[in-house]
Formats: C-alpha cells, sequence, structure tokens
C-alpha cells in the first residue's frame, strides 16, 4: 500500500495525510494538491462497482454529487474535492428526520437525469439477477431468510422491471452517511455506486438508513411510511413502487450481507429483513 500512496502522490502531486477513521472497503485519506487545494484521495480494488462509480461520478459532475478531479480506473484510484465541514447527514436525523428527509429529496433531484444510451454503468436488472443464487446455496429452499419475503422479492423484480418508467443514473446508495455537507451550506452525495433504474428505487437506502435507527423507534412503520410520503410528494413518485422496490431490495441486500460473511452471525434479526417486513406489511 505505501508504495502504491507513493506513486500516486507523486502523479497528482499530494501531500497525504493519515487515512480517515472507520474505513471498510476502501483506502481514504485527505490530501492536499501542490496549489493548496484540499482533495481526497481513494484507493479501491478496480472492480465494476468501482469503474460504474468513476463513471456516474463524471456524468454527475458535481450536480448533487462530489467533484471527481482525476481517476485511474485500472489502479483504482479515484482524487476527489474534499467537502468542509463535511458533516454527515446523518447528524441531523435525530434532531429533525423530517427535514433530513427533506434534503435527501434534493440530493435526488439534482442528481437524477436520463442516462445515456451508451454506459458501463451498473444496473437495477444485474443487480437482481444476484439474487438467483440465493435459493441454490439452499439446496431449493431460503435457509434462514422468511420464505414469503424470497419469494416476494423473485416475484417484484421482473414485475417491476418489466413495469418500469423512463430510467435514469441513480446514486444506488444514497443513506445519511453518504451525503456530507459542504462550506457553502448546501449537501452532495459522496460515494455513489452509479445505478441506471426508475427513480422509485432510489428510496431503498434511505429508508433502511442511519442502520438500525428507524427500528429503534416507537414506531418504525410510521417512520417509513412517513418517509415515503415525504418523498411521494416532494418529487412526485409513486408509493407503492418505492414499497415494493425496497422490499425486493432489502432481501437482496441481505443476501449480499449474507454471501460476504458467508452466514455467520446472520439471522432474522437482519436489519433489511425487519425493514423488508414492516414494508411488507404496510399499506402504501
Amino acid at each position: 500500500m505505501s508504495a502504491l500512496l507513493a506513486e500516486y502522490a507523486q502523479r497528482w502531486r499530494l501531500t497525504l495525510g493519515p487515512p480517515f477513521e472507520n474505513l471498510s472497503y476502501n483506502y481514504v485519506a485527505p490530501a492536499v494538491r501542490a496549489d493548496g487545494r484540499e482533495v481526497v484521495l481513494k484507493l479501491g480494488v478496480p472492480h465494476r462497482e468501482l469503474w460504474s462509480e468513476i463513471e456516474a461520478l463524471i456524468f454527475f459532475a458535481g450536480r448533487g454529487c462530489v467533484q471527481l478531479l482525476e481517476a485511474d480506473p485500472a489502479g483504482g484510484a479515484l482524487l476527489l474535492e474534499r467537502l468542509r465541514p463535511g458533516r454527515p447527514l446523518r447528524a441531523l436525523v435525530e434532531e429533525d428526520d423530517e427535514r433530513a428527509t427533506a434534503l435527501i429529496a434534493d440530493v435526488m433531484a439534482a442528481l437524477w437525469r436520463p442516462a445515456p444510451s451508451d454506459h458501463a454503468m451498473l444496473t437495477i436488472e444485474a443487480w437482481a439477477r444476484e439474487l438467483e443464487t440465493l435459493r441454490p446455496t439452499f439446496e431449493g429452499g431460503c435457509g434462514p431468510f422468511p420464505p414469503h419475503l424470497v419469494d416476494a422479492a423473485e416475484r417484484l423484480f421482473p414485475e417491476l422491471l418489466a413495469s418500469s418508467g423512463s430510467t435514469v443514473v441513480l446514486h444506488g446508495d444514497l443513506h445519511h452517511e453518504n451525503i456530507l455537507s459542504t462550506a457553502e451550506g448546501a449537501w452532495l452525495a459522496i460515494d455513489p455506486k452509479g445505478v441506471v433504474g426508475e427513480r422509485e428505487f432510489e428510496a431503498y437506502a434511505m429508508l433502511r438508513n442511519p442502520l438500525g435507527w428507524p427500528l429503534a423507534q416507537p414506531n418504525p412503520a410510521r417512520v417509513l411510511k412517513r418517509r415515503i410520503d415525504q418523498l411521494a410528494e416532494r418529487l412526485t413518485l409513486d408509493r407503492e413502487r418505492m414499497r415494493l422496490w425496497s422490499i425486493a431490495q432489502c432481501v437482496l441486500s441481505a443476501w449480499w450481507d449474507y454471501s460476504e460473511d458467508a452466514g455467520r452471525d446472520f439471522g432474522a434479526k437482519n436489519d433489511d429483513l425487519q425493514v423488508a417486513q414492516i414494508l411488507w406489511e404496510m399499506k402504501a
């Protein structure tokens, strides 16, 4: 890693700082360019998701999203503007979740534009196909996954894809930790997946986040419904399609969690499955 950091520091004329705390998949560190501009260096493993992120950042071009300054797709490196003060939107949730939801809606509106006809970004359809490996893993069953939710996700993905309206470039993981404050008082998204699909799909990530928070409220169903209502009213979105997309994607996200951890510490208390169950019981 040190050799790789030295290479990009030289290439992009950076003075690197220590990495940010709580890193997961990528190495992310603040830096200063030779001209004094504060930036962020992000290093990841070159793969389809990272390439889709780069393409999405180029597509968004700073509209509702952090700006990409340099990129080396083959090396898995991105150089991004640094957002200051960089306070995550998650900090507002306990103070005023309605305001936080309204700000997420504003970011959504700034991001969404029709996808280019020729692109290599991720798609909802490609993601949905990953659910096909669930039943074979459990010899045709559902393992620790509630059968009615697996059945629902397997039915909903093709139905919703077939009936989708116009598609746009979505963030794909637009939740409270992925939206930061700027010095100008705006809020911008970071870490886009770059997923092409219908607008209503974008609701999923914000409904289930901050992780654990909606489920810890006295009435989680009321929180989720109010968030859906807010998005529907501010962005003219279909409430039922938001609910159904979110059920399907919650099941897929839970399957990703199970697959990544080889089933360790996985159970019915998985946040995604709990949110999916609440949405399943909810009347839109």
